[in-house]
């Protein structure tokens, strides 16, 4: 729910806090009739301390205006009127307020909605929840927006202290230079006579024992206000900490899961500039602690004073350090990753970035990154510290790019566009692993300083697993290698490890994942359909979805072993479904025309209860992307009796000669698809249109199938349409008879009601031979 449908049921106090965030310096007017824009703008990636950030906030401002006036424009009648006058005025005055410092715009709304979303969250803890209250989302990004805001308070805090210290040590020296003057002094009284001695010397011996003593107190004072220092820097550093870790360890993994989870179709893993944003302000914060405890170091070493400072400050200063190194070498990410399955001597492309290098000034002496392809054991290795000897596994083309900074966005990045990989070095196979289960991974290194070279980072990532291939032949199994890795790492693994089974609802949460992917539909996999996929794997004719819930599949049922009786695995039938369907069948299955997944049984059991003509598309058990119709009708051995007719599998093959919705049109035995929907109601808007008349004495010839079992004799040429003529099937027709082919006496149905579609076929190679005869031999008479 939007936070200001919640703020306006406030009550009580909470009203009147909210009321007050509101005046001349922003109408609370303005926020309501644009609360929707005000909640969907990103208010947290703009830098309130960094002036280069005006541009954006110079933008909002230019936006937020042109939405009040687009808002006055659409005002109408007389109450309309007023307000139109109202939005235009409070346009003007917000321009003429904050042009000159669109900063504090921002500042100013990030502090309303903060406050408002606050309010909004106590009063839903302290009622019911009718209210609503704000997502978990939400939540997560205000905790971190509010410990930004208490990291940036302590820093100012210590700022000040640190202040106060230095110019207390300046007068502690000044003094102490006064207290050597005072000793030269009284030195030098041992050259005067007596009675001046005596005269000058106790004077100076009073000045000496109050200078010394007001030393001694302000030394413990000075290391006072060292010591507390210190105890607040380690407190800010505790608290950086922890937001680092919320943010590395949590969103920055979240991200990288999502984009792994994309790589088998997820949703994508969103934009990177909320993240980046936040990992800025770490970078930001951490440089100023940084730069105070040199600072606190210096004063230190400008005036010694014996304790436990010195100790500290090095604790501190290694700590500090720590936190920058892990923000530096974390945020070097993957932005955009190579292709899992590649193949040798391809193009690909991947992009990387540095979420802190603008922070950092990294840009100012841009770094060049270097790809590498190593091995799932030299990346074991890398990640030990292990000496690899710059090791790699293949050779990459066009694997050096400087990083860019983009100076309308604040990213660095270096984008490799031309990449391609020229040939591989594999390691020895363990037991039955084929060379598509053998991953590799791009490894993009760099090394770049920042403070002025105070530091110097070495910085890696690692891409996704990756399987090479050299033919397209092995794309299939290469891809079966990559779903499973997507789907079950686990974050912060050993390279690659993944587990060797899973839970069957979990392989299904996969496999639906990439058939809409792959597919490009809304419409998943039905529980009909993991309960059939389910009967396939484990070889079962159970029908609860109950059953199969706490049961594992293994790696190798799902692409090593051959399904029984069958010359092929689970995944490879599945992934045939999957590209005959995204080549051919989308908006067929889109409209929910292919029931798919059903067994020859099932569609018997189906079809035995409906009328003559009723057909279904099922996914054939017996090939690789393969569908076939099955439907009812009489029994010609039989009389009286019905059977259910299953037609040999279509394939891409077949359907880059005639397409699924023709196919039907032309048998005209097919009259309802299942359950009871008229053929030409669900097919007829993909037909083929009809073919134009003969032009200059040339007809068009046409292919079309027939089943010869199905086709009859009907000696009116009326009805009998030749090949050269095309029009919809009807709903009920008698099918043509063609005269070009010999009659056929012997049966194209084996025992189990199947055709054999290389038969069944001869009909379309027929014609094709007839097309490449001379016109003049098949028409006679024609013109030529």
């Amino acid at each position: 729910m939007a936070v200001w449908i919640q703020a306006q049921q406030l009550q009580g106090d909470a009203l009147h806090q909210m009321q007050s965030l509101y005046g001349q310096h922003f109408p609370i007017e303005v926020r309501h009739y644009l609360s929707q824009w005000l909640e969907g703008q990103l208010w947290d990636v703009i830098d309130l301390e960094n002036p280069q950030e005006e541009f954006k906030a110079k933008r909002l401002l230019d936006s937020l205006i042109q939405e009040l006036q687009n808002k006055a424009e659409h005002q109408v009648g007389e109450d309309g009127f007023l307000l139109k006058i109202k939005l235009g005025h409070y346009a003007s005055q917000l321009k003429s307020t904050y042009d000159r410092c669109p900063l504090e715009l921002v500042r100013c709304i990030k502090h309303i909605l903060y406050t408002e979303q606050r309010l909004v969250r106590e009063a839903s803890n302290s009622s019911s929840p009718v209210g609503g209250m704000m997502d978990s989302m939400s939540q997560k990004y205000q905790q971190i927006n509010q410990a930004f805001e208490e990291l940036r308070l302590l820093t100012q805090d210590t700022e000040n202290d640190l202040r106060k210290l230095q110019h207390n040590q300046e007068y502690f020296i000044i003094q102490y230079q006064e207290s050597l003057r005072i000793q030269a002094q009284l030195t030098s009284l041992t050259t005067l006579p007596p009675a001046d001695r005596q005269l000058r010397e106790p004077t100076l011996l009073s000045k000496r024992a109050t200078v010394e003593a007001w030393l001694t107190r302000e030394a413990n004072t000075l290391q006072k206000y060292r010591l507390d220092l210190a105890e607040k820097h380690q407190k800010s550093l505790q608290l950086l900490r922890k937001q680092q870790t919320i943010i590395l360890d949590d969103e920055l993994i979240h991200w990288k899961r999502r984009q792994q989870l994309a790589g088998n179709g997820g949703p994508p893993e969103g934009g990177l500039d909320i993240l980046q944003s936040w990992c800025e302000k770490l970078a930001e914060t951490i440089w100023q602690n940084r730069q105070q405890i040199r600072r606190a170091e210096h004063l230190r070493q400008q005036l010694p004073i014996p304790g436990p400072i010195e100790e500290l400050l090095n604790d501190l200063n290694s700590t500090i350090t720590d936190i920058i190194s892990a923000l530096v070498t974390s945020t070097f990410i993957i932005e955009k990753q190579p292709p899992q399955v590649l193949k040798t001597q391809t193009k690909f492309a991947a992009t990387v970035r540095l979420l802190v290098g603008g922070k950092l000034n990294v840009h100012m002496n841009p770094p060049q990154v270097k790809a590498t392809i190593i091995s799932e054991q030299q990346a074991k290795a890398l990640l030990k510290n292990e000496n690899t000897r710059n090791d790699s596994s293949g050779e990459i083309l066009n694997n050096n790019c400087v990083m860019e900074y983009h100076q309308a966005t604040g990213t660095l990045s270096a984008n490799f566009r031309n990449m391609s990989l020229k040939r591989i070095k594999r390691s020895d196979r363990r037991g039955a692993e084929s060379v598509t289960e053998e991953k590799f991974t791009i490894l993009f290194e760099s090394q770049f300083s920042v403070g002025g070279n105070e530091l110097v980072f070495q910085v890696k990532t690692l891409s996704l697993p990756v399987v090479v291939i050299v033919h397209g032949s092995q794309d299939n199994n290469a891809t079966a290698t990559v779903l499973w890795d997507n789907a079950f790492a686990e974050p912060g693994r050993v390279p690659f490890i993944v587990p060797d089974k899973v839970l069957w609802p979990q392989l299904c949460e996969a496999l639906n994942m990439k058939y809409k992917a792959e597919v490009q539909s809304n419409r998943g996999l039905s529980e009909e359909n993991l309960v059939f996929l389910a009967q396939k794997a484990f070889s079962s004719s159970s029908i609860n979805p109950d059953d199969y819930r706490g049961m594992t599949m293994t790696w190798s049922q799902f692409n090593r072993e051959s399904l029984p009786g069958r010359n092929f695995t689970f995944w490879q039938w599945f992934d045939g479904v999957m590209e005959l369907t995204k080549k051919h069948l989308k908006p067929h299955w889109n409209d929910g025309a292919i029931l798919g997944f059903v067994n020859k049984q099932q569609a018997q059991d189906m079809l035995m209860s409906k009328p003559n003509g009723t057909f279904l598309l099922r996914f054939s058990d017996s090939e690789i992307g393969g569908i076939t119709i099955a439907w009812v009708a009489e029994n010609p051995n039989k009389p009286g009796e019905r059977m259910v007719w299953n037609l040999m599998p279509y394939t891409t093959k077949d359907f880059s000669i005639r397409s699924l919705a023709d196919r039907i049109s032309d048998l005209n035995h097919l009259l309802f698809l299942y359950p009871d929907r008229p053929k030409d109601e669900v097919f007829s808007k993909y037909y083929t249109p009809p073919l134009s008349k003969a032009v200059d004495g040339y007809v068009k010839p046409q292919i079309k199938q027939v089943v010869p079992e199905f086709t009859t004799t009907n000696p009116d040429p009326a009805a009998n349409p030749t090949y050269m003529d095309h029009g919809a099937s009807p709903v009920v027709s008698h099918p043509p008879n063609y005269g070009i082919y010999q009659p056929m006496s012997d049966s194209m149905l084996d025992a189990d009601g199947d055709f054999d579609l290389d038969d069944t076929m001869d009909v379309a190679r027929h014609v094709e031979e007839l097309l490449r005869r001379p016109m003049e031999n098949q028409w006679s008479g024609q013109q030529s």
